[in-house]
């Protein structure tokens, strides 16, 4: 997941929160505040033949706590 994806993949999200049942969130972030919610070394992105984005994961950090050291949240 690169930042040329961001558009695609916001629309994706915007997609599931307007289906009511992909997030409890109400509305989509910024790029800027999703980029900087997930862990770089864990965003991948599914593209069909003509590059365009049809998927996407990432990871979240549940907590800073060190008892918390390797859980995440992801998102799909």
């Amino acid at each position: 997941m690169l930042p040329e994806h961001a558009d695609q993949v916001l629309e994706i999200y915007r997609s599931g929160i307007d289906g009511g049942d992909a997030t409890f969130e109400e509305a989509a972030p910024s790029w800027e505040a999703f980029d900087a919610a997930r862990l770089a070394e864990h965003r991948l992105v599914a593209v069909d033949r003509a590059d365009r984005v049809v998927g996407w994961a990432t990871v979240s950090q549940v907590s800073d706590r060190c008892a918390y050291a390797g859980v995440i949240e992801h998102s799909v």
